[in-house]
């Protein structure tokens, strides 16, 4: 019971952190002529490597008399925010005109930083009253088209122009002045004045939909048609694929159930051919089922975690720049569903007459979380070898243990407990013989690897198109807001998964091979191997990422998402591959 309540405390712990996202220290956001607004600056870093990204004062500006540390939520700190006061004074309807925030005198070392800064194309990010802003810190002359003589130039003269309505803040930009430059490009010491200009000015916009230009640009009328079009896209195939199922399919199996009918009712010693032929070993259970039961438990779970968020999405949580919301999100709702991962493992391991329940319980929880966690110690060694804010501190991480021991594991273990007791047998319409028959030699292209290359290709088409704006938002500066045509997308990949999978295990049984457990998942799940080899074609074609820390951190998350992707798409295809099996072998006599 005192477990239980500590699980409980955490998870309570988790929810108000995550929702207290990049907040202000004014609650109302109301202000008074003169009165404070909090102005935090979060972090610096390369324009094309969204990962590798830097606390603020590791580049040596001017550093405020008073340093504040913000409070940062799990998702903030998984996402790399890392917020202090900011050196500037933006003090509500109080305008400045070219105040000096300090003057420096920049050493050698320093002005070689900000040279490798400016040659990096970094930016900045700051938080003023919850709302992000971004800038560039200088600029490369490149009119002399040689690298060895292009001039490199810091910007010390920010322009912040602030709108308002009545007592309230609703939009911040800020441009930097063109021709208040210091020269960067020889190694020596220079002196520098840093200034800033505050104007205000009046708007009628509500507070309320002053986040709305931060999701404008992913409901502009072009790109709302590219949208369109994917989703026409991924409903003719949908159409293709059903009509191919309905037209095809339907009536072979039709045929068949004729003739099988026929053949009862003929000699008996008539011999039987198709999938009719092995109904005594279509049901025979796979090869290493602790490990089909344990795929099958993190698939379902996975798919579960994603409806979640999805519903989380359409409800309006993920709001642009509330992005640890979703970080925070995914750890929560994790950990919550653990138990669905135990009870479908161990309950399916069970119906295949397992009796190992603890080592399969075991293999569930480390399926998934198991790769996950070695290629976060390396990134995150990584990181820590760069200095970035990637790199998670020590209190994080035994938040984030703190939750798998006391939340993950002990639901993983209660679902175990409740699948293992649950006493149902598999639904087998044909009895199982003996002996296993033997597999006829079959062409190449019924192999394995040719029916994935197959099973991918159609659910990956589907989606393609979406695919790069989930990039370009994740990987990228892009603002992803449409989630209801996500969720769209999401139902038509779940179906061409299911008919895809369908109609290849289908033509595997007629083809008298009756190991279709295996096949039905790895080629439902064969479309996360399509979006990783996407990953490749992002990586190279479309992005401009470069450097080690970028490449590792980008091919190694998205390799656990793809792998996410598999068991997660691999379950579906077993499902419903199983379902089709099942109703399949019902509709005919089998003795």
């Amino acid at each position: 019971m005192e477990r239980t309540m500590v699980a409980v405390a955490v998870i309570a712990l988790v929810v108000l952190l995550g929702a207290n996202q990049v907040s202000s220290d004014a609650s109302d956001h109301r202000y008074k002529e003169g009165d404070p607004v909090p102005l935090y600056a979060n972090k610096v870093g390369p324009f094309h490597n969204p990962s590798e990204t830097y606390r603020y004062f590791d580049l040596p500006f001017c550093a405020p008399d008073h340093f504040k540390e913000k409070k940062e939520a799990l998702g903030e700190v998984l996402n790399g925010d890392r917020l202090v006061s900011a050196p500037y004074k933006l003090d509500f309807r109080s305008e400045k005109d070219s105040e000096v925030v300090c003057k420096k005198t920049l050493s050698k070392k320093e002005v070689g930083q900000f040279r490798a800064a400016v040659d990096k194309d970094y930016y900045f990010q700051m938080y003023y009253d919850d709302l992000p802003i971004w800038g560039f810190i200088g600029k490369v002359d490149k009119e002399n088209k040689d690298p060895s003589e292009y001039r490199y130039y810091l910007y010390k003269h920010i322009h912040f122009i602030i709108y308002y309505n009545k007592d309230r803040v609703i939009e911040i930009t800020v441009q930097t002045e063109q021709h208040a430059l210091v020269d960067l490009t020889e190694d020596k010491e220079v002196d520098v004045e840093f200034l800033y200009t505050v104007k205000w000015k009046e708007t009628n916009t509500p507070f309320e939909k002053r986040m709305d230009k931060y999701s404008q640009s992913s409901s502009l009328p072009h790109h709302l048609e590219i949208h369109w079009f994917s989703i026409i896209n991924s409903c003719v195939t949908v159409l293709l694929l059903t009509g191919f199922l309905a037209t095809i399919l339907m009536r072979v199996l039709k045929n068949d159930f004729v003739k099988y009918a026929h053949d009862e009712e003929a000699a008996e010693d008539q011999e039987e051919t198709g999938w009719k032929y092995i109904h005594g070993d279509v049901f025979r259970y796979p090869k290493y089922k602790s490990l089909f039961a344990a795929a099958l438990g993190s698939g379902t779970q996975l798919f579960t975690l994603t409806v979640f968020i999805f519903i989380l999405a359409l409800v309006g949580v993920f709001y642009p720049y509330n992005r640890g919301a979703l970080f925070t999100a995914l750890v929560v709702i994790y950990a919550l569903t653990s138990g669905i991962a135990g009870y479908v493992a161990t309950s399916f391991y069970s119906q295949l007459e397992g009796t190992n329940w603890v080592r399969n319980l075991l293999l569930t929880g480390c399926l998934f979380c198991g790769p996950l966690f070695l290629m976060f110690c390396f990134l995150n060694t990584v990181a820590i070898t760069y200095n970035a804010t990637a790199a998670l501190p020590f209190g994080t991480i035994v938040v984030i243990v703190l939750i798998w021991s006391l939340v993950t594991s002990p639901l993983l273990v209660l679902g175990g407990i409740a699948g293992k007791n649950s006493k149902a047998e598999f639904q087998a319409p044909c009895r199982t013989t003996k002996y296993p028959r033997e597999i006829p030699a079959l062409p190449w292209y019924r192999g394995s690897i040719p029916q994935m290359a197959m099973a991918g290709f159609l659910p990956f088409s589907a989606i393609y198109i979406e695919l790069y704006y989930i990039f370009a938002s994740v990987w990228g500066h892009r603002i992803y807001t449409i989630y209801s045509i996500l969720f769209i997308v999401f139902i038509i990949l779940l179906i061409v998964t299911a008919f895809i999978t369908v109609a290849l295990t289908y033509f595997q049984l007629a083809a008298e091979d009756h190991e279709w457990w295996w096949r039905s998942f790895v080629c439902g799940g064969s479309t996360g191997i399509f979006i990783y080899a996407y990953c490749l074609y992002y990586y190279y074609a479309r992005s401009d990422m470069s450097g080690f820390m970028q490449t590792s951190f980008f091919f190694g998350y998205m390799a656990c998402i793809c792998y996410g992707f598999f068991l997660m798409l691999g379950a579906v295809g077993f499902r419903a591959a199983l379902l089709f099996v099942r109703h399949i072998y019902r509709s005919i006599k089998c003795e």
